[in-house]
């Protein structure tokens, strides 16, 4: 500022040559940078939610896969031929025999 003035007192450029012209020029300038800025900045948002929309949707297809594997390993566990072979191995039982089995009538 001390420049202009230094300037205008020498007989340089008036003030009103100042607001005139290089005022609106420089607005002008700082709004075309403004505009820039902020679209550059979007452009930047929209990119790091593309990238977690991705790792999203590779997590989100990890998961159902586990979910699929899950109930897969869900029903063999609830298979009869696998609940026979825990409950002789792990729970020691063995089948009843007929004098052990009792017929309930109403």
């Amino acid at each position: 500022m001390s420049v202009v003035l230094e300037a205008r007192n020498r007989g340089g450029i008036p003030l009103s040559v100042i607001l005139g012209e290089i005022l609106p020029a420089a607005l002008a300038v700082m709004l075309l940078a403004s505009v820039g800025i902020v679209h550059v900045t979007s452009r930047v948002l929209v990119v790091a939610q593309g990238y977690e929309l991705s790792r999203l949707d590779t997590q989100s297809t990890e998961l159902m896969r586990d979910n699929d594997r899950l109930k897969l390993e869900l029903a063999t566990l609830k298979g009869p031929s696998k609940l026979e072979s825990v409950a002789r191995t792990r729970l020691g039982m063995v089948t009843p025999s007929p004098s052990q089995v009792f017929h309930v009538t109403k």
